[in-house]
């Protein structure tokens, strides 16, 4: 174990007569434990490396008693769905299936708290947990990129983002994974001053804390393992345009190549042609909604550029192995962040 620091800095000093921040961290059923705890670990951290209580939490979750991680684990939660102060943060840690983990009681439960003014944030696929509350309304929000069509259906009114968190006033969500550190990371340096962070940092041996300007997946050429930049160009625009497919001819023109050109490139790279990784791409979309969403197969087809719910039905399946209407039944398995 490493030694704990001199105790000398001003930010600490300053710290010595403050009152803890009591946190609340809301265990939602199948929650990622990864988030969970990259958001505690900062917190506890931040505690011996002041020398003071700094931070003190306590586990909550509907029903109280005990609250299923992801992996398989149990925690012991402090509390259920209990009244809080008015100086408390609410940290609510989503995981699988997150639609049916967000009760009814939940939501009330998220509405009454909310209606004091505390701070919320959502950890992983939480932003939905919130979202349903009414918590995002007028707020700028992030969540897991594999969960973003989804959110997007159920919430369009909400502006998402691809940071790895946000901050909007009252409000805090993140991508899931390690983004739980970096707003540990951020909340710490803001109270406590960023020499303090940066020594949480160093014990954790997380080297770089992102910012709410950082985005969450690899570059296109990182991701692909090729950095020819013609096509990364049209990847991007793929990426953008799933719900209205553009033409290999359109897409190789605004790129000033030939369609014959594109071809070449997607062979040579991708080892497939341009129509054929499009299709992946729309496809790839088609079964996140599928199993994050309620929305019907043929909006999903339409959603994912397909004309017919038959010709989608077909292509899903030739790429999957299955069909679309036995994915939807098979969504005791949805994806998690």
């Amino acid at each position: 174990m490493a030694p704990v620091p001199d105790r000398s800095s001003t930010t600490v000093a300053a710290a010595a007569g403050r009152k803890p921040q009591d946190l609340v961290f809301v265990l939602l059923d199948r929650f990622t434990m990864m988030s969970f705890a990259g958001a505690i670990e900062p917190f506890r951290i931040a505690n011996r490396m002041a020398g003071q209580t700094l931070y003190r939490w306590r586990l909550a979750g509907e029903g109280g008693g005990e609250a299923a991680c992801s992996n398989g684990s149990r925690v012991l939660l402090d509390i259920g769905l209990e009244p809080l102060g008015r100086d408390e943060i609410v940290i609510v840690c989503g995981g699988i299936d997150v639609q049916k983990a967000t009760t009814r009681p939940l939501v009330g439960w998220l509405r009454r708290e909310a209606r004091k003014g505390l701070i919320v944030a959502g950890l992983c696929t939480a932003a939905h947990a919130l979202a349903k509350a009414g918590l995002l309304d007028g707020k700028r929000a992030t969540i897991h990129w594999e969960n973003q069509d989804g959110f997007l259906e159920d919430f369009p009114e909400i502006e998402l983002t691809r940071s790895v968190f946000v901050i909007d006033g009252n409000r805090m969500t993140t991508a899931g994974g390690t983004a739980s550190i970096d707003l540990a990371l951020t909340l710490i340096a803001q109270t406590h001053g960023q020499d303090l962070a940066n020594a949480v940092a160093d014990q954790l041996i997380y080297s770089s804390i992102r910012t709410d300007q950082d985005t969450q997946r690899l570059s296109i050429p990182t991701r692909i393992g090729v950095r020819h930049p013609k096509l990364s160009q049209v990847i991007q625009v793929m990426e953008k345009n799933l719900e209205d497919p553009i033409s290999p001819a359109t897409l190789a023109r605004d790129v000033g190549m030939s369609t014959r050109q594109l071809e070449r490139l997607f062979r040579r790279y991708l080892n497939r042609s341009p129509k054929r990784y499009y299709m992946e791409l729309r496809l790839s979309k088609a079964r996140n909604l599928l199993m994050q969403t309620d929305m019907s197969v043929i909006n999903v087809a339409l959603a994912c550029g397909f004309a017919s719910p038959s010709h989608f039905s077909k292509c899903y399946r030739a790429h999957y192995d299955t069909t679309p209407y036995r994915e939807r039944g098979s969504r005791g398995g949805r994806l998690e962040a």
